[in-house]
């Protein structure tokens, strides 16, 4: 339930805000305006600027307050992102769920955050009012306490996403993510499963992506699928997403 509503104008002023017990910030409010019997107050991000999208070179910024909607229409998002960003919600969810939002709730069925740690995405938080920025692993293992400001995604990287779904409408119950640089490094994450989306490779070719990918799953069985048939779905998917590079 929230109890009090902070508007602040600038940033530093959130900053101080946020500092206060039981307060949290306010993005899309999707997530808060589920009920709950514990007492918050909220600090609304809105009119702080950081919904901003910048293409600078290699780097794609993606602004914490930024909706999903809006940044599935830039049209510097890479179209494996989008393919993404469709599944992750309804249309209705995109327009006011945020980036920052997303990621914070985000599990391991997120087909959004598969894609992000797939690129090794950048993200920005200010802890303690010093900026820090960490990759999207370390974030998903630590969730790190601050305000996110920003994430960064590569440009320079080709991308693929490839999906199971029990419907259309479904977050996938098994999801392969690829990214792969000039360079020849080549990162696949596995969504569908488990709190986290799973880094099944990070290395400096694609071979044995296959075997990479049903390692992964090796114990990933839930009520929506076995282990076995994650494990044999994932290599196909990923040695998909794999040659759709090329």
């Amino acid at each position: 339930m929230i109890s009090t509503y902070h508007r602040p104008q600038t940033l530093d002023e959130a900053l101080t805000l946020l500092t206060q017990p039981n307060t949290v910030p306010l993005g899309g409010g999707t997530l808060l305006s589920k009920a709950t019997a514990d007492s918050v107050a909220v600090v609304d991000l809105q009119r702080l600027g950081l919904d901003s999208l910048r293409a600078n070179g290699n780097d794609f910024t993606i602004g914490a307050t930024c909706t999903l909607q809006s940044l599935l229409e830039s049209e510097a998002c890479p179209s494996s992102l989008k393919i993404a960003l469709k599944l992750e919600a309804p249309l209705n969810i995109r327009n006011t769920a945020t980036v920052a939002g997303t990621l914070v709730a985000s599990d391991g069925r997120s087909p959004f955050v598969t894609m992000l740690l797939a690129m090794d995405t950048k993200i920005e938080i200010l802890v303690n009012r010093q900026s820090t920025i960490v990759n999207c692993g370390e974030f998903l293992l630590t969730r790190p306490s601050g305000l996110i400001t920003s994430i960064t995604i590569p440009l320079n990287a080709k991308t693929a996403f490839e999906f199971v779904s029990k419907t259309p409408a479904d977050k996938p119950i098994i999801c392969a993510a690829v990214a792969q640089w000039n360079s020849g490094r080549t990162r696949l994450t596995l969504g569908g499963y488990s709190k986290t989306p799973l880094l099944a490779m990070d290395g400096t070719e694609a071979d044995g992506i296959q075997e990479a990918a049903a390692n992964a799953y090796h114990e990933a069985e839930d009520e929506w699928a076995s282990a076995e048939y994650r494990m044999d779905v994932a290599a196909v998917l990923s040695k998909r997403a794999l040659d759709s590079l090329a």
